[in-house]
């Protein structure tokens, strides 16, 4: 390809918008361009590197014994109401209603698709297990969309499906799927880490999640210095406080009762910081109460002041059952108070289950919501006025793990990542729902086993730049770079170097290599910028100086130095080099 004829639209100035390193360069290197919030156009360089991350995803897929299907984005709301997530998503989920008035949604995934297909064309064990996927664009209308394409509203991913007699079958085919997926990140040139994950909406009994840290990533990895248990924040677990978080007043240590509830007019104040502000006392003192709706009731879960309730760990605490924060009515309706002024005591009788934090549990005295507008309780004691024990009640783990916690004996560690792709086994969750069912050797009906492994394909190449990048741009892995050489002819204008450079193009075109040559005429400076910008992995530099000299330059981006070769050597040389980058990226 010639850089003349392509549409290579890059920008020196730093997109207002872009916050992380990946955002700013895919736009400057005109890799992409936005449309609308969340979504974006693929410019023919981000295609292009787009195009060599599906193919590395299709290969080992298939090598892997997948079959690939395409399943349709608008998706009937029925399939939806039958797994019960069309309320599991919410607002996430766009819907709309056709010319008929049917409602449809714009598939944010596709277990309800594929487990409908699975219900009408398995009915044999013989035809078991089954593993079919796709690569196809997904929806999904996030509140706040951020991070350009790592937090975007519309994204492709590759999403499989695994089905099964029995769950030994499903562990074998989650093996497979486990090791295609380190080939997959290992042949995009990503350094990851696999850590335990929740399965969230998508149900499950296990699940594996691939991050590759970085500074700039959303999500944030648990993991012991020893490397003995790592997991995403989500999935990771702490060890229950052996002794109370909170220790009453040195004065009462002699007595053997805690001072009586206190209740004190706090006017205006229903945040943890203004509370602890006005009486004098610090978040860890603090007992947050928080109301949650679900589709059984009403939930008040209660979690430390200076803690962060965990939304995954609180559907496991309910045993798999999804719950939203209440809106206001239902707020001021269960507490008799406006939002802010929640608070336990007296509570277990007006919800339908109460979930305390361990935390919460093992303080000895703190400070709450009265339950009543403006007012705050001080000495508030869990066990004499609250009730950790009772049909309604739970005590679990319910709060993301924070500095100075521990697993198992052993402190945690934290940093950050971006989730390139997750695998999950979801059991009969869905195909119970959706009657996807077989007959066994002796003819007896049952319910199939699935699995589902996704990757965020969008997510590779953002990854791909902010770990391969310095102050002059982007640096690729040569198997997702748009080009793997670039030829700079430095003296577009001089005919002799025009040729030059032409000849060397054309002999690594003849050799398979995935060459663009610079033909503008434009200074070498402008044109070595833009090499840098665009972050092709090995540049061939070609001008008066070397031309008369007999030798060209050969640079990688990857390293400052660059070597001179002879001119009829430097086909030669960089096929040699493309192969060599290209080996260490195949595992």
């Amino acid at each position: 390809m010639r850089y003349s004829r392509m549409l290579i639209p890059t920008v020196k100035e730093v997109p207002a918008d872009a916050e992380i390193t990946s955002h700013r360069l895919m736009i400057r290197a005109g890799l992409m361009r936005k449309l609308v919030s969340g979504t974006y156009t693929y410019l023919p360089l981000g295609w292009r590197s787009l195009l060599k991350a599906i193919n590395i995803v299709r290969e080992e897929m298939n090598r892997s014994g997948a079959q690939e299907i395409l399943m349709p984005a608008v998706q009937p709301i029925e399939l939806w109401q039958q797994t019960g997530r069309d309320v599991d998503y919410g607002e996430t989920m766009a819907k709309f209603k056709d010319r008929h008035g049917r409602l449809n949604v714009i598939a944010p995934t596709a277990e309800e698709v594929v487990t409908s297909i699975a219900a009408n064309e398995i009915n044999s064990y013989k035809q078991l297990p089954m593993n079919i996927y796709q690569i196809s664009f997904k929806f999904r209308d996030e509140f706040r969309p951020r991070f350009g394409v790592l937090r975007s509203r519309e994204f492709i991913m590759k999403d499989a499906y695994s089905f099964h007699a029995d769950e030994k079958s499903l562990d074998e085919t989650y093996r497979v799927m486990y090791d295609t997926y380190c080939r997959i990140f290992k042949r995009c040139g990503l350094d990851y880490v696999i850590v335990e994950a929740e399965s969230g909406e998508m149900g499950g009994s296990g699940s594996h999640q691939f991050t590759i840290p970085c500074d700039s990533g959303e999500d944030i990895i648990v993991y012991t210095e020893d490397g003995s248990y790592s997991a995403n924040l989500e999935k990771a677990a702490v060890d229950p406080p052996a002794v109370s978080a909170v220790e009453p007043p040195p004065k009462e240590k002699t007595s053997a009762k805690f001072p009586p509830i206190q209740e004190v007019h706090t006017p205006n104040i229903g945040s943890i910081e203004a509370v602890c502000a006005f009486l004098k006392t610090q978040p860890k003192d603090m007992i947050k109460t928080l109301i949650y709706s679900s589709g059984n009731g009403v939930i008040a879960a209660l979690v430390r002041g200076d803690h962060d309730l965990n939304p995954e760990k609180l559907t496991q605490a309910l045993g798999g059952r999804h719950a939203e924060l209440a809106d206001q009515t239902t707020i001021e309706k269960v507490t008799s108070a406006k939002v802010g002024f929640a608070g336990p005591v007296g509570l277990a009788a007006k919800v339908d289950k109460i979930i305390i934090d361990h935390a919460v549990a093992a303080m000895a005295i703190g400070v709450t919501g009265a339950n009543k507008t403006d007012y705050h309780v001080k000495n508030v004691v869990p066990g004499r006025d609250f009730p950790l024990k009772g049909e309604n009640i739970i005590v679990a783990d319910i709060r993301n793990a924070v500095e100075g916690d521990s697993y198992k004996g052993k402190k945690l560690l934290f940093k950050h990542g971006i989730e390139v792709g997750q695998v999950f086994k979801l059991g009969t969750k869905y195909s119970q729902k959706l009657g996807a069912k077989f007959l066994d050797e002796t003819g007896k009906e049952k319910i199939c086993t699935m699995g589902c492994y996704g990757i965020g394909i969008n997510r590779i190449l953002a990854s791909a730049i902010e770990l391969g990048n310095d102050e002059n741009g982007i640096i690729w892995p040569i198997s997702i770079a748009p080009f793997e050489v670039l030829v700079t002819c430095v003296n577009q204008d001089d005919k002799e170097v025009a040729q030059t450079a032409e000849k060397i193009y054309e002999q690594l075109q003849n050799n398979g290599i995935d060459v663009l040559l610079d033909d503008r005429d434009l200074r070498g400076g402008v044109k070595f910028k833009d090499a840098d910008l665009l972050g092709i992995p090995i540049r061939i530099t070609v001008g008066k100086k070397a031309v008369a000299e007999g030798n060209i330059e050969i640079k990688l981006r990857s390293k400052s130095e660059s070597t001179k070769v002879a001119i009829e050597k430097a086909a030669d040389k960089v096929i040699e080099l493309v192969n060599s980058l290209k080996k260490q990226l195949n595992p």
